[in-house]
C-alpha cells in the first residue's frame, strides 16, 4: 500500500517533469519568435558554403567538384560503376546560359562521340548545342531533368545529370578532359574570357544571386548572349 509520503514524492516528480517541459517549450518559442531571420545575402552565402562542403570547391564563383572530368565545352563526365559514365552540364555552363526551357537528347541506344554534339538546349527560343565529353552508347537519360530542366541549376553534378553512357575504353577519353588543379585553372580562364568578351565586371554580377537566375550572358550582354554562350560551349559557327 502506498503511503502519503509515496504519493507526495510521485506528485512532485510529475510537477517537475511538467516544469521542465514548459521551460523547453518556452525556450523554443523564444528562439523562433524573437531571433531575427538572417538577411538574404547571408542565406545565399550559407548555401554556397554548404554546396562547397558537400560537393566540391568554389572557383571564381563556380562549383568545381573533385572526381569530375570537364570538357572544354562545359560538359562533364563522372565515372560511375564499371564502364558507365554520367554526363551533364557544368556549373559555369548552366549559370552562363540561365534558365533552360527544354533539352533535346538522343534516344537510348544512340551513340555520342567525344567533341561532337550530344544534346541541345532550348533557351528563350534559341537552340544551343553542347558537345559530348566522351564517346559512348546512351543507356539512360534523366527523364526528371528533361521534364523539369530547372533541376540542373539546383544540383548540376548530382540530380541534374543528363545521360548515362557505356564506354569500355573510357580511360582514353578521360585523359583528354580536365580535372583537379587543371579544372580550377580552366574555370578561372573561362571567367576571365567572359569578362573580356563583355567588358563588364563579372565579380559584381556573381556577388548578386538575382542576375545568375537570368543567365550571366544575358545579364552582361543582352544582344550578344547567344554568341557568348556558343563561344564558351565551342559550338559557335566559324
Amino acid at each position: 500500500m502506498r503511503t502519503l509520503l509515496d504519493f507526495i514524492t510521485m506528485t512532485k516528480g510529475i510537477e517537475y517533469l511538467i516544469a521542465v517541459a514548459f521551460l523547453m517549450t518556452f525556450v523554443l518559442f523564444w528562439h523562433l519568435a524573437v531571433t531575427p531571420a538572417r538577411p538574404a545575402p547571408f542565406r545565399v552565402k550559407e548555401r554556397i558554403g554548404e554546396m562547397a562542403r558537400n560537393f566540391g570547391e568554389m572557383v571564381g564563383g563556380f562549383l568545381v567538384p573533385e572526381k569530375v572530368y570537364f570538357h572544354p565545352g562545359h560538359a562533364w563526365a563522372k565515372v560511375e560503376r564499371g564502364d558507365l559514365l554520367s554526363l551533364g552540364i557544368d556549373d559555369f555552363g548552366q549559370k552562363l546560359v540561365g534558365p533552360i526551357n527544354a533539352i533535346q537528347t538522343p534516344a537510348v541506344g544512340a551513340r555520342v562521340k567525344q567533341g561532337e554534339r550530344a544534346w541541345t538546349l532550348l533557351v528563350n527560343g534559341q537552340s544551343i548545342d553542347m558537345l559530348s565529353p566522351v564517346d559512348g552508347e546512351i543507356i539512360a537519360v534523366n527523364d526528371d531533368v528533361l521534364q523539369f530542366p530547372a533541376e540542373i541549376s539546383k544540383d548540376p553534378f548530382g540530380k541534374g545529370w543528363l545521360m548515362t553512357v557505356r564506354n569500355s575504353e573510357k580511360l582514353a577519353n578521360l585523359k583528354g578532359l580536365l580535372s583537379g588543379t587543371q579544372a580550377h585553372r580552366w574555370i578561372e580562364e573561362a571567367r576571365t574570357k567572359l569578362m573580356a568578351m563583355t567588358s563588364s565586371n563579372l565579380g559584381t554580377v556573381l556577388a548578386d544571386a538575382g542576375p545568375l537566375r537570368d543567365g550571366i550572358a544575358r545579364t552582361l550582354d543582352s544582344e550578344r548572349w547567344v554568341e557568348i554562350v556558343k563561344t564558351h560551349f565551342l559550338t559557335a559557327e566559324e
